[in-house]
Protein backbone atom coordinates (compact mmCIF):
# COMPACT_ATOMS: atom_id res chain seq x y z
CA UNK A 1 0.00 0.00 0.00
CA UNK A 2 1.38 3.40 -1.02
CA UNK A 3 2.24 5.73 1.87
CA UNK A 4 1.52 9.31 0.86
CA UNK A 5 3.36 12.34 2.21
CA UNK A 6 1.58 15.47 3.42
CA UNK A 7 2.06 17.36 0.17
CA UNK A 8 0.76 14.42 -1.90
CA UNK A 9 -2.86 14.71 -0.69
CA UNK A 10 -4.32 15.64 -4.10
CA UNK A 11 -2.36 12.82 -5.72
CA UNK A 12 -3.67 10.37 -3.10
CA UNK A 13 -7.27 11.48 -3.85
CA UNK A 14 -6.81 10.99 -7.59
CA UNK A 15 -5.19 7.57 -7.30
CA UNK A 16 -7.73 6.49 -4.71
CA UNK A 17 -10.67 7.41 -6.95
CA UNK A 18 -9.03 5.66 -9.92
CA UNK A 19 -8.66 2.50 -7.82
CA UNK A 20 -12.31 2.62 -6.79
CA UNK A 21 -13.41 3.01 -10.40
CA UNK A 22 -11.23 0.10 -11.51
CA UNK A 23 -12.97 -2.09 -8.95
CA UNK A 24 -16.27 -1.23 -10.65
CA UNK A 25 -14.94 -1.58 -14.21
CA UNK A 26 -15.99 -5.20 -14.69
CA UNK A 27 -19.61 -4.11 -14.81
CA UNK A 28 -19.27 -0.88 -16.76
CA UNK A 29 -16.91 -0.04 -19.65
CA UNK A 30 -17.52 3.69 -19.18
CA UNK A 31 -16.22 3.45 -15.65
CA UNK A 32 -13.03 1.78 -16.91
CA UNK A 33 -12.48 4.69 -19.29
CA UNK A 34 -12.96 7.17 -16.45
CA UNK A 35 -10.41 5.25 -14.36
CA UNK A 36 -7.85 5.47 -17.18
CA UNK A 37 -8.48 9.21 -17.45
CA UNK A 38 -7.90 9.61 -13.71
CA UNK A 39 -4.71 7.52 -13.95
CA UNK A 40 -3.39 9.85 -16.63
CA UNK A 41 -4.31 12.90 -14.57
CA UNK A 42 -2.59 11.42 -11.51
CA UNK A 43 0.54 10.67 -13.57
CA UNK A 44 0.70 14.26 -14.79
CA UNK A 45 0.14 15.53 -11.26
CA UNK A 46 2.97 13.32 -9.97
CA UNK A 47 5.39 14.59 -12.62
CA UNK A 48 4.53 18.23 -11.92
CA UNK A 49 4.74 17.74 -8.16
CA UNK A 50 8.18 16.14 -8.21
CA UNK A 51 9.62 18.68 -10.64
CA UNK A 52 8.96 21.47 -8.15
CA UNK A 53 9.71 20.04 -4.72
CA UNK A 54 10.76 22.50 -2.03
CA UNK A 55 13.79 21.66 0.15
CA UNK A 56 11.48 20.69 3.02
CA UNK A 57 9.47 18.42 0.75
CA UNK A 58 12.72 16.79 -0.38
CA UNK A 59 13.50 16.13 3.29
CA UNK A 60 10.17 14.34 3.60
CA UNK A 61 10.84 12.29 0.48
CA UNK A 62 14.37 11.41 1.68
CA UNK A 63 12.87 10.07 4.92
CA UNK A 64 10.09 8.07 3.25
CA UNK A 65 9.98 4.60 4.87
CA UNK A 66 9.49 2.85 1.52
CA UNK A 67 12.75 4.10 -0.04
CA UNK A 68 15.31 1.32 -0.62
CA UNK A 69 17.63 0.81 2.33
CA UNK A 70 21.19 -0.48 2.53
CA UNK A 71 20.07 -4.13 2.69
CA UNK A 72 18.12 -3.66 -0.55
CA UNK A 73 21.17 -2.27 -2.35
CA UNK A 74 23.41 -5.04 -1.03
CA UNK A 75 20.90 -7.72 -2.04
CA UNK A 76 20.28 -6.41 -5.57
CA UNK A 77 23.67 -4.95 -6.59
CA UNK A 78 26.32 -7.09 -4.93
CA UNK A 79 27.23 -10.75 -5.09
CA UNK A 80 29.14 -12.94 -2.63
CA UNK A 81 28.33 -10.54 0.19
CA UNK A 82 30.06 -11.63 3.40
CA UNK A 83 29.01 -9.53 6.41
CA UNK A 84 31.64 -8.62 9.00
CA UNK A 85 30.51 -7.64 12.48
CA UNK A 86 31.87 -5.94 15.57
CA UNK A 87 34.46 -3.29 16.36
CA UNK A 88 36.80 -5.71 18.23
CA UNK A 89 36.44 -3.45 21.23
CA UNK A 90 32.92 -3.14 22.63
CA UNK A 91 30.06 -4.49 20.50
CA UNK A 92 28.45 -4.77 17.08
CA UNK A 93 26.37 -1.76 16.06
CA UNK A 94 23.38 -2.85 13.96
CA UNK A 95 22.89 0.68 12.63
CA UNK A 96 25.97 0.07 10.46
CA UNK A 97 26.30 -2.94 8.19
CA UNK A 98 29.29 -3.85 6.10
CA UNK A 99 31.50 -6.54 4.70
CA UNK A 100 33.15 -7.95 1.60
CA UNK A 101 31.29 -8.26 -1.70
CA UNK A 102 31.60 -8.10 -5.46
CA UNK A 103 30.20 -5.37 -7.71
CA UNK A 104 30.13 -6.53 -11.34
CA UNK A 105 32.70 -9.15 -10.40
CA UNK A 106 35.08 -6.67 -8.73
CA UNK A 107 35.90 -7.26 -5.06
CA UNK A 108 34.96 -4.30 -2.85
CA UNK A 109 34.29 -3.40 0.77
CA UNK A 110 30.75 -2.13 1.35
CA UNK A 111 29.72 -0.06 4.40
CA UNK A 112 26.31 1.50 4.96
CA UNK A 113 23.70 2.74 7.38
CA UNK A 114 20.65 0.52 7.82
CA UNK A 115 17.44 2.07 9.18
CA UNK A 116 15.14 -0.95 9.05
CA UNK A 117 11.75 -1.17 7.36
CA UNK A 118 9.26 -1.87 10.15
CA UNK A 119 8.95 -1.04 13.84
CA UNK A 120 10.89 -4.07 15.05
CA UNK A 121 13.78 -3.69 12.60
CA UNK A 122 13.94 0.10 13.06
CA UNK A 123 14.41 -0.40 16.78
CA UNK A 124 17.01 -3.10 16.15
CA UNK A 125 18.94 -0.81 13.80
CA UNK A 126 18.39 2.28 15.98
CA UNK A 127 16.82 4.13 13.03
CA UNK A 128 20.20 4.24 11.28
CA UNK A 129 21.82 6.30 14.05
CA UNK A 130 25.27 4.84 14.68
CA UNK A 131 27.01 4.60 18.05
CA UNK A 132 30.82 4.79 18.49
CA UNK A 133 31.20 1.07 17.85
CA UNK A 134 29.52 1.54 14.44
CA UNK A 135 32.19 4.03 13.36
CA UNK A 136 34.93 1.84 14.79
CA UNK A 137 33.55 -1.10 12.83
CA UNK A 138 33.70 1.07 9.70
CA UNK A 139 37.32 1.97 10.48
CA UNK A 140 38.15 -1.73 10.84
CA UNK A 141 36.60 -2.44 7.45
CA UNK A 142 38.48 0.47 5.85
CA UNK A 143 41.74 -0.89 7.34
CA UNK A 144 40.91 -4.22 5.72
CA UNK A 145 40.20 -2.55 2.37
CA UNK A 146 43.51 -0.65 2.47
CA UNK A 147 45.48 -3.79 3.35
CA UNK A 148 44.11 -5.78 0.43
CA UNK A 149 43.71 -2.97 -2.11
CA UNK A 150 39.91 -3.11 -2.28
CA UNK A 151 37.77 -0.08 -3.24
CA UNK A 152 35.41 1.17 -0.54
CA UNK A 153 31.74 1.89 -1.24
CA UNK A 154 29.60 3.60 1.40
CA UNK A 155 25.82 4.06 1.36
CA UNK A 156 24.65 6.88 3.63
CA UNK A 157 21.17 7.09 5.12
CA UNK A 158 21.15 8.45 8.65
CA UNK A 159 19.52 11.34 10.54
CA UNK A 160 22.86 11.65 12.37
CA UNK A 161 24.99 9.92 14.98
CA UNK A 162 23.17 8.61 18.06
CA UNK A 163 23.15 11.37 20.73
CA UNK A 164 22.63 9.13 23.77
CA UNK A 165 24.54 9.33 27.04
CA UNK A 166 26.20 5.93 26.59
CA UNK A 167 27.43 6.85 23.13
CA UNK A 168 29.00 10.05 24.44
CA UNK A 169 30.63 8.15 27.32
CA UNK A 170 32.20 5.72 24.83
CA UNK A 171 33.69 8.52 22.72
CA UNK A 172 31.17 9.33 20.01
CA UNK A 173 32.86 12.48 18.71
CA UNK A 174 36.31 10.85 18.76
CA UNK A 175 35.00 7.84 16.81
CA UNK A 176 33.41 10.09 14.16
CA UNK A 177 36.63 12.11 13.83
CA UNK A 178 38.76 8.98 13.46
CA UNK A 179 36.39 7.54 10.86
CA UNK A 180 36.60 10.78 8.86
CA UNK A 181 40.39 10.74 9.20
CA UNK A 182 40.53 7.12 8.02
CA UNK A 183 38.52 8.02 4.92
CA UNK A 184 41.05 10.72 4.06
CA UNK A 185 44.04 8.39 4.49
CA UNK A 186 42.73 5.52 2.36
CA UNK A 187 45.04 4.51 -0.45
CA UNK A 188 42.18 2.88 -2.36
CA UNK A 189 39.28 4.56 -4.22
CA UNK A 190 36.31 5.49 -2.06
CA UNK A 191 32.88 6.24 -3.50
CA UNK A 192 29.94 7.35 -1.36
CA UNK A 193 26.26 7.63 -2.24
CA UNK A 194 23.70 9.45 -0.11
CA UNK A 195 20.58 7.36 -0.72
CA UNK A 196 18.27 9.06 1.79
CA UNK A 197 19.29 11.33 4.66
CA UNK A 198 22.88 12.47 5.05
CA UNK A 199 22.75 13.94 8.52
CA UNK A 200 25.55 15.74 10.34
CA UNK A 201 28.92 14.22 11.26
CA UNK A 202 27.31 10.80 11.23
CA UNK A 203 27.16 11.09 7.43
CA UNK A 204 30.48 12.89 6.90
CA UNK A 205 32.30 10.07 8.73
CA UNK A 206 31.31 7.76 5.86
CA UNK A 207 31.30 10.28 3.00
CA UNK A 208 34.76 11.87 3.04
CA UNK A 209 35.33 10.14 -0.28
CA UNK A 210 36.98 10.61 -3.67
CA UNK A 211 33.52 10.77 -5.24
CA UNK A 212 30.24 11.62 -3.56
CA UNK A 213 26.93 11.10 -5.34
CA UNK A 214 23.37 11.74 -4.20
CA UNK A 215 20.04 10.37 -5.26
CA UNK A 216 17.96 13.17 -6.77
CA UNK A 217 15.63 13.60 -3.80
CA UNK A 218 18.06 12.82 -0.98
CA UNK A 219 19.42 15.47 1.42
CA UNK A 220 22.84 16.12 2.98
CA UNK A 221 23.33 18.65 5.76
CA UNK A 222 25.30 19.57 8.86
CA UNK A 223 22.08 19.45 10.91
CA UNK A 224 18.44 18.52 10.43
CA UNK A 225 16.02 21.34 9.54
CA UNK A 226 14.18 20.77 12.83
CA UNK A 227 17.41 20.97 14.84
CA UNK A 228 18.52 24.09 12.98
CA UNK A 229 15.15 25.77 13.55
CA UNK A 230 15.24 24.92 17.26
CA UNK A 231 18.66 26.56 17.62
CA UNK A 232 18.20 29.64 15.43
CA UNK A 233 14.51 30.43 15.96
CA UNK A 234 13.83 28.46 19.16
CA UNK A 235 10.95 26.95 17.20
CA UNK A 236 11.12 23.55 15.48
CA UNK A 237 8.09 24.54 13.36
CA UNK A 238 10.40 26.85 11.39
CA UNK A 239 11.87 23.76 9.71
CA UNK A 240 10.72 24.89 6.25
CA UNK A 241 12.72 28.12 6.50
CA UNK A 242 15.69 26.16 7.89
CA UNK A 243 15.58 23.67 5.01
CA UNK A 244 15.73 26.56 2.53
CA UNK A 245 18.68 28.16 4.31
CA UNK A 246 20.71 24.97 4.76
CA UNK A 247 21.11 24.30 1.01
CA UNK A 248 20.73 20.60 1.67
CA UNK A 249 19.34 19.37 -1.67
CA UNK A 250 21.38 17.45 -4.22
CA UNK A 251 20.91 20.27 -6.72
CA UNK A 252 22.26 22.92 -4.32
CA UNK A 253 25.20 20.77 -3.25
CA UNK A 254 26.18 19.91 -6.82
CA UNK A 255 26.18 23.63 -7.64
CA UNK A 256 28.34 24.36 -4.59
CA UNK A 257 30.81 21.60 -5.48
CA UNK A 258 30.13 19.52 -2.37
CA UNK A 259 29.02 16.47 -4.37
CA UNK A 260 30.09 15.15 -7.76
CA UNK A 261 26.99 13.56 -9.24
CA UNK A 262 23.21 13.51 -8.97
CA UNK A 263 21.59 10.14 -9.64
CA UNK A 264 18.13 10.46 -11.18
CA UNK A 265 15.24 8.81 -9.35
CA UNK A 266 12.08 7.31 -10.86
CA UNK A 267 9.18 9.76 -11.22
CA UNK A 268 7.66 10.12 -7.76
CA UNK A 269 10.86 9.21 -5.94
CA UNK A 270 12.77 6.02 -5.17
CA UNK A 271 9.92 4.87 -2.93
CA UNK A 272 7.67 4.33 -5.99
CA UNK A 273 10.11 2.12 -7.89
CA UNK A 274 12.82 0.82 -5.62
CA UNK A 275 14.33 -1.57 -8.15
CA UNK A 276 14.83 1.19 -10.72
CA UNK A 277 16.46 3.42 -8.08
CA UNK A 278 18.79 0.61 -6.97
CA UNK A 279 19.76 -0.10 -10.59
CA UNK A 280 20.55 3.59 -11.17
CA UNK A 281 22.83 3.62 -8.12
CA UNK A 282 24.56 0.48 -9.37
CA UNK A 283 25.29 2.07 -12.76
CA UNK A 284 26.67 5.19 -11.07
CA UNK A 285 28.93 3.15 -8.75
CA UNK A 286 30.39 1.15 -11.64
CA UNK A 287 31.04 4.32 -13.63
CA UNK A 288 32.57 6.25 -10.72
CA UNK A 289 34.88 3.40 -9.69
CA UNK A 290 36.03 3.02 -13.29
CA UNK A 291 37.56 6.50 -13.15
CA UNK A 292 40.38 5.31 -10.86
CA UNK A 293 41.92 2.75 -13.20
CA UNK A 294 45.70 2.91 -13.13
CA UNK A 295 45.95 5.33 -10.16
CA UNK A 296 48.40 4.43 -7.40
CA UNK A 297 47.62 4.89 -3.66
CA UNK A 298 49.55 8.17 -3.39
CA UNK A 299 47.65 9.67 -6.33
CA UNK A 300 44.30 8.52 -4.90
CA UNK A 301 45.07 10.13 -1.53
CA UNK A 302 46.30 13.34 -3.13
CA UNK A 303 43.23 13.60 -5.35
CA UNK A 304 40.88 13.11 -2.39
CA UNK A 305 42.76 15.69 -0.29
CA UNK A 306 42.71 18.22 -3.12
CA UNK A 307 38.97 17.71 -3.54
CA UNK A 308 38.27 18.86 0.01
CA UNK A 309 40.89 21.62 0.04
CA UNK A 310 39.35 23.03 -3.14
CA UNK A 311 35.86 22.74 -1.65
CA UNK A 312 36.92 24.87 1.32
CA UNK A 313 38.60 27.45 -0.89
CA UNK A 314 35.51 27.70 -3.06
CA UNK A 315 33.35 28.20 0.03
CA UNK A 316 35.58 31.03 1.29
CA UNK A 317 35.54 32.71 -2.12
CA UNK A 318 31.71 32.55 -2.20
Amino acid sequence: MTQYLDFEKQLADLEGKAEELRAMAERDDDVDEQARALDQKAKQRLQTLYKNLTPWQKCQVARHPDRPHCRDYVRDLFTEYTPLAGDRNFADDHAVMGGLARLDGRAVVIIGHEKGNDTKSRLEHNFGMARPEGYRKAIRLMDLADRFGLPVITLIDTPGAYPGKGAEERGQSEAIARSTQRCLRLGVPMVSVIVGEGGSGGAVAFATANRVAMLEHSVYSVISPEGCASILWKDAEKMREAAEALRLTAQDLKRLGVIDRIIAEPVGGAQRDGRAAVAAVGEALTDLLGGFAGMDPAAIRAERRQKFVAMGAKGLAA
